[in-house]
């Protein structure tokens, strides 16, 4: 049977087809469904592009054509009669100055990926393909909450709560914005039941079901709203939303989900989100699931989760989907090195809207929160650190800074050099810098739209009173900036966790992530990078490799001892239980089942923020939870009684025998004459050797500067690297001179202020999340009620988190006031005030100072960093967080 492995991106589909005979065959295409393309000519209703040549015969027809001019306004629409050879046939004559067309055949990009790959019509009946096993990942669900295009979707909860999800945790994600807006709800209503169980479990009030049916009909639910569950107390008793399921299951609702089987945890805030969330994005990816089905009848369909497991299609659902693509990437990178022999690796995706950070090692990390468009998902989710910087990311000018992102041209325009009318963006960058070769993509590149996108924003600069630098240098500059931004994101999954990057190799795939890959390394101290055969398509290539996984937590809440120990084991048994027999339910025989595996989340009593902890091989749970914490905090609370916060289980398939990737042999030697082309690279143009990537030979050395061009990425290789290719067919690229340093080049100052602002926001942001992570106050953990800034050594502002505003304009006041007061400071110095009349806002809100040596040869403090936090209690003359005269 043909498989398929597809991640479905925000911006293109890549497909990965695996023959019966294991042959691998790759294919790549726009997430619209759409195929762009320019046009060598056009006479009459014959439209040539040579780069179609690829296709199979008679594939487009039956598609609609839509030819578009310069400014991507559509002149022109027309069905396909006939394709192959490179002409598409038109049934309406089409005017020759069209300057780029589309095709459109009407069906999703999964489908149309293994249409292409099987050689079968694009608009041919379901019946024409055979039955075939399709793995894939999709974005569906994250893109329907981003645009909030989800299903009508109502909550249920317990009388008081209604408006529980709209007060949230109290934090503000927008601290700076002038206009305040309330966020917006994923439900359209709230409808409060008459019920209550109280923190033990015991039933205060009883539920009538009849009632509550005939409430919410009455308050205008119907049968097609998506409803949500959430009660209080339901993750210690779930016997009122169980009831209350089934009540609205025999109502003729058939969308219900429910709290206690969604996300059975503790903390009612994060609880309800996820539900809602779940209610208002199941009904989504149902019915494109149920379309990907009636394309493909016959099939197994499997789709990726949140956790890096795969799922049959039937049970995919909301909770699962927010990182169902880049999970394959992760599943993806992870099995890339360890091909190779590195077992630490740290994965980089870069795509067309953002790149994905996560690091490996032997294991996959696990996070049980997190965030996604404002709002909360508290289920296990891989650990993946994103960051708004991708081949598609704008690059702009906005009066006084030069900015990469956060905002996409996504597939639709987008970047400059798709001749669509899209702005200027990283690829167009790669592709003027040289690194990216037109004749090497797959498609007609518009290098004029490039300049002058260019030309624009020098203009924009020079009418700003900046110097504006000349077009290679600009762009390189830019290039920078989006290098910074992604190196920030490998630094949080690394050196925030306390891990250092240099004990890693790089792991770099996505469409756009070869080209930034050496810069990328270099920044971090990395030596060795690793680039996959099917790097341009990782994600897809995961998908195949990703197993068929199960994972069970619920909340314990006890302190950690001997006889809770023993608890847990039992707790674990029934859970390992539920997880196996549901990888069975999909299918797979016990036999093929590995060993459950056990982690903890455990945390300091009077703290929120969990661990993670693995078990141990010596049953230390106490030592490896201290060890951690030590890690990434740097201390341990000695004497604190430690709290198991929740128990999980994960089970999983057994790994499958997959096809190798193998390297083609060689049609050249290392001694071959080899094309070369013009790069501009570290200030001046340097030339590249260029090479296609099924020309290399296993073990032959490459010297940078090179370009290596495969058929759906590029790989930019810098002086002092070297790659190679490995007998599994992976390009290593191994840094040559790890002395060596980079000659300084001229750079703009508007660049350098971006890069250093950047970097200076970075720091001031990790010191509010240590903050964050390690408080025992809800004001700081979830309120979010502090500030972090960096001062210069004369207590003034160098930079501040986006944190809040009231903190932030009097910090420095207090900040001077400690350096006049204290002019003799030395190392180890920490000052503590909350004294409203010296900078500090009132009295519950306390500062905490502390002055930086950059040298040891430093006689006084070159910077500050400070910090201040609401307190719910500071004494005084009256009780709580806001006393009067204060």
């Amino acid at each position: 049977m043909w498989q398929f492995w597809i991640d479905v991106g925000g911006t293109f589909t890549d497909c990965l087809a695996v023959a019966p005979d294991g042959t691998l065959t790759q294919f790549k295409t726009l997430s619209s469904g759409l195929c762009r393309g320019v046009p060598h000519s056009i006479e009459a209703t014959v439209l040539v592009d040579e780069r179609r040549e690829a296709d199979p015969d008679g594939f487009w027809e039956g598609s609609r054509c839509r030819l578009r001019d310069a400014s991507g306004e559509i002149v022109h629409e027309s069905h396909v009669v006939g394709s192959g050879d490179s002409t598409i046939e038109l049934r309406t004559p089409a005017p020759a100055s069209a300057n780029s067309y589309e095709l459109d055949p009407e069906c999703p990009a999964p489908v149309l990926g293994i249409r292409w790959l099987l050689g079968v019509p694009a608009t041919g009946e379901p019946e024409e393909l055979p039955a075939v096993d399709v793995r894939f990942g999709t974005t569906r669900g994250t893109n329907a909450l981003l645009t909030r295009s989800g299903a009508p979707t109502v909550l249920l909860t317990t009388m008081g709560f209604r408006d529980l999800p709209l007060i949230g945790n109290q934090d503000r994600p927008e601290l700076f914005a002038t206009k305040i807006e309330r966020p917006e709800l994923l439900h359209r209503l709230a409808v409060e039941v008459e019920e209550r169980i109280d923190a033990d479990g015991q039933v205060l009030n009883s539920l009538d079901t009849d009632q509550t049916i005939r409430d919410i009909r009455s308050a205008g639910v119907t049968s097609s709203d998506s409803i949500a569950i959430c009660l209080i107390n339901a993750w210690k008793n779930s016997e009122h939303e169980e009831r209350l399921e089934q009540a609205l299951r025999e109502a003729g609702f058939q969308e219900v989900s429910r709290s206690s089987e969604v996300s059975p945890q503790i903390r009612m805030v994060p609880r309800c989100d996820t539900t809602i969330l779940d209610a208002y994005l199941n009904p989504v990816l149902r019915a494109y699931l149920d379309d990907i089905r009636a394309h493909l009848p016959g099939s197994r369909i499997q789709v990726m989760t949140s956790v890096g497991g795969l799922v049959d299609s039937t049970r995919f659902r909301g909770r699962d989907c927010i990182l169902s693509g880049p999970a394959g990437g992760i599943v993806g990178f992870a099995e890339a090195g360890q091909l190779v022999g590195e077992e630490r690796t740290i994965g980089f995706d870069m795509g067309g809207t953002s790149t994905d950070v996560a690091r490996f090692d032997g294991s996959f990390e696990i996070q049980n929160e997190t965030t996604k468009a404002g709002v909360r998902i508290m289920t296990p989710v891989l650990a993946i650190e994103t960051v708004a910087a991708g081949g598609g990311s704008i690059c702009r000018f906005d009066g006084t800074r030069l900015q990469v992102g956060p905002q996409s041209a996504g597939a639709d325009p987008g970047p400059a050099c798709y001749g669509a009318g899209g702005p200027l963006t990283v690829t167009d960058l790669n592709v003027w810098l040289g690194r990216v070769l037109p004749d090497h993509f797959p498609f007609q590149l518009d290098l004029a739209a490039v300049e002058r996108h260019l030309t624009g924003l020098q203009t924009s600069m020079a009418r700003a009173g900046l110097e504006a630098p000349e077009a290679n240098e600009l762009a390189e500059g830019l290039l920078q900036i989006a290098n910074d931004n992604m190196v920030q994101a490998v630094r949080c999954v690394s050196v925030a966790e306390g891990y250092h990057p240099s004990d890693y190799a790089l792991v770099v795939f996505g469409g756009a992530g070869g080209q930034h890959a050496c810069a990328v390394a270099r920044s971090l101290g990395m030596n060795r990078v690793i680039i996959h055969p099917c790097a341009g398509i990782l994600s897809a290539w995961g998908m195949g490799h990703a197993k068929v996984r199960s994972v069970r937590q619920i909340s314990f809440l006890r302190e950690l001892t001997p006889e809770s120990l023993t608890e847990v084991a039992e707790v674990a048994v029934h859970l390992a239980a539920e997880t196996q027999a549901e990888i069975q339910s999909q299918g797979i025989p016990k036999d093929a089942i590995s060993d459950s595996s056990i982690s903890l989340e455990l945390r300091y009593r009077g703290t929120d923020t969990s661990l993670t902890v693995r078990e141990p091989d010596d049953g230390s749970w106490t030592d490896e939870f201290e060890r951690r914490h030590r890690q990434l905090f740097g201390y341990i609370r000695g004497g604190q009684p430690i709290e198991i916060a929740s128990v999980r289980v994960e089970s999983a398939s057994m790994a499958e025998e997959h096809p190798t990737v193998t390297t083609p042999a060689a049609d050249k030697t290392e001694n071959s004459e080899v094309q070369t082309t013009t790069v501009f690279h570290a200030g001046s143009k340097v030339t590249a050797q260029v090479y296609v990537r099924r020309d290399i030979a296993a073990g032959m050395t490459i010297h940078g500067p090179a370009i290596i061009c495969e058929p759906t990425s590029t790989v930019f290789i810098e002086p002092e690297w070297a790659a190679r290719i490995s007998n599994a067919g992976s390009l290593i690229i191994d840094l040559q001179n790890s002395s060596h340093t980079p000659e300084a080049t001229r750079q703009s100052e508007a660049v350098t202020l971006e890069v250093m602002n950047n970097q200076f926001v970075s720091i001031a942001t990790q010191m509010g999340e240590t903050l964050r992570r390690t408080s025992t106050s809800t004001n700081v953990r979830e309120r979010l009620d502090f500030s972090c800034a960096l001062f210069d050594g004369d207590g003034q502002l160098v930079v501040n988190a986006p944190h809040v505003p009231v903190h932030l304009g009097a910090m420095g006041e207090t900040v001077r006031h400690i350096l006049h007061d204290h002019p003799q400071m030395q190392r180890g110095d920490v000052f503590v005030t909350n004294d409203p009349y010296r900078g500090g806002s009132h009295l519950p809100d306390v500062t905490v100072v502390t002055p930086v040596f950059a040298t040891k040869d430093s006689q006084n403090p070159d910077f500050f960093v400070a910090n201040r936090a609401h307190h719910a209690e500071i004494g005084g003359v009256a009780p709580g967080s806001m006393p009067p005269f204060s």
